[in-house]
């Protein structure tokens, strides 16, 4: 499917900065509940991250991710997840998180 650049740039993909991570026992796939800081503008936003098969805790705090900030809130078992964090998949179905090449970026840049 083609769709237009204007149709793109609806999609507001922004750098965060995860300040708080935790386990996330209820969700059907291993999972943490994360916080992100996107600076001023955004704020600080809340996801469910499936990757807990893929980073460790102390692998995920103060990382850089890519996420989608304007999609609805979703709730995911009883849990209001704000942002997308985007991820491909690597090898053996792991999940290789999207982050920028040269961290620290300042947050909430957006991507283009």
């Amino acid at each position: 499917m083609v769709i237009t650049f204007e149709e793109f740039q609806k999609v507001d993909m922004r750098v965060g900065k995860v300040v708080e991570i935790e386990d996330f026992p209820r969700a059907k796939n291993p999972s943490y509940r994360v916080r992100i800081d996107f600076g001023e503008e955004i704020g600080i936003k809340s996801s469910s991250l499936q990757a807990k098969k893929d980073y460790t805790m102390e692998e995920m705090l103060g990382r850089y991710v890519v996420c989608v900030v304007n999609f609805p809130p979703r709730n995911i078992a009883g849990f209001m997840s704000e942002v997308l964090v985007l991820g491909v998949p690597g090898q053996d179905e792991s999940l290789v998180l999207l982050e920028p090449e040269r961290a620290p970026v300042p947050l909430g840049a957006r991507v283009f």
